[in-house]
């Protein structure tokens, strides 16, 4: 029997198991298919930056947090696996066209939780990104914005966990649990005629969580969310940060690639790509930068990720169970929060003081 179970071997899953392996927890993860090759994998790999102690809302203090660990866990990932994930510092820059009133608020929104930002007019665009179109009218530079490379650091983050002890079983859908009162004594696995048995449980199952729980009567209320990104290579194009227009961005690649995502599509479980989807990607990439109608269409793909209701993460006990915990619904943050995520279940696990108040993260139950 391990100390910990936990539940879904994407980024979540697998960092909280690093987490509390490292601290000499005995860990076992079961992932229903492979493991990170879900939304983990899908993900463009951005890492926004924030400035610990200066957040103002909880969701700023969790961006903080991760952002303080993302280089140093990048370096030890390095050394237990040889795996470069391809952290670096990029910077980003977030644009906008005449008319448009949101993005000043944006930036005084980074202004206030203590992050470095830069408004650009026009021309000052123009002089970080030469590649832009010239009728882009203003906007502002993140220049602490950061990015890795999601399958690279998914691969990083097995081979340390499997270092660490953590026992690893993919194709193990968990199916029911067994449970005596307020407690959680196994997960049963359709794979497996033994239950899997733990002292403490963690789901962090992404878009299959409302699945999981709901035979605990835990309504979480994640629903799955399509994203849909295409790969381009260019080698006329040499885009340096990270550029974004709303929720959708170019994320240049150190090799000549460049990421050009997302769509937002509430289909279910349907994850497959769509012309429709694949055009209006190219179609903004293309307004951005025309010289990209040469590149070549490497590849596209789509994944689900898990937003709930509020647009927050949730992370913490289950209400009503005293040795349960979820940490899901990261939306378009799971990557990036993963650090924070994977530390303060890991504390709220071993009883350690909290980096972040987990109040406005809640799990309740219907």
């Amino acid at each position: 029997m391990s100390d910990i179970v936990i539940v879904g071997g994407g980024v979540i899953g697998l960092t909280t198991a690093y987490e509390l392996a490292g601290q000499g927890a005995s860990v076992t993860v079961l992932e229903q298919g492979q493991f990170g090759q879900e939304a983990s994998w899908a993900g463009a790999g951005i890492l926004y930056p924030g400035c610990a102690g200066k957040g103002r809302e909880p969701d700023s203090k969790l961006r903080a947090l991760s952002y303080s660990r993302w280089s140093e866990l990048s370096c030890e990932l390095a050394d237990l696996s040889g795996i470069d994930n391809g952290f670096r510092n990029c910077g980003g820059i977030n644009i906008g066209f005449q008319g448009e009133v949101e993005l000043q608020r944006e930036m005084e929104k980074w202004a206030l939780d203590g992050v470095d930002v830069e408004w650009l007019d026009s021309d000052g665009i123009k002089l970080h990104e030469r590649c832009l179109e010239a009728n882009i009218d203003f906007g502002f530079r993140l220049p602490g914005l950061c990015q890795v490379r999601n399958p690279r650091h998914l691969k990083a983050l097995y081979a340390s966990c499997l270092r660490k002890g953590v026992k690893l079983v993919s194709g193990a859908p968990v199916v029911d649990w067994q449970v005596d009162g307020e407690k959680v004594l196994a997960a049963r696995v359709l794979s497996s005629m033994t239950p899997i048995a733990g002292s403490a449980f963690v789901v962090t199952a992404g878009a299959w969580t409302e699945r999981l729980l709901s035979p605990l009567e835990i309504k979480t209320s994640i629903v799955p969310v399509r994203g849909q990104i295409v790969l381009l290579n260019s080698t006329s194009c040499a885009l340096n940060h990270v550029i974004e227009v709303g929720p959708r961005y170019l994320v240049p690649r150190n090799d000549g690639r460049i990421l050009v995502g997302s769509t937002e599509e509430w289909v279910g479980f349907n994850k497959g790509n769509t012309a429709e989807g694949v055009e209006s990607l190219l179609e903004f990439a293309f307004r951005l930068i025309p010289d990209l109608k040469n590149a070549s269409i490497e590849r596209f793909w789509s994944g689900l990720r898990p937003r709930t209701p509020s647009g927050q993460p949730i992370i913490g006990a289950a209400t009503g169970f005293e040795n349960l915990y979820v940490a899901a619904g990261h939306f378009r943050a799971g990557l990036q929060l993963s650090p924070a995520t994977g530390k303060l279940i890991r504390q709220l696990i071993l009883g350690q003081p909290l980096s972040v108040s987990l109040s406005s993260f809640k799990v309740t139950q219907s």
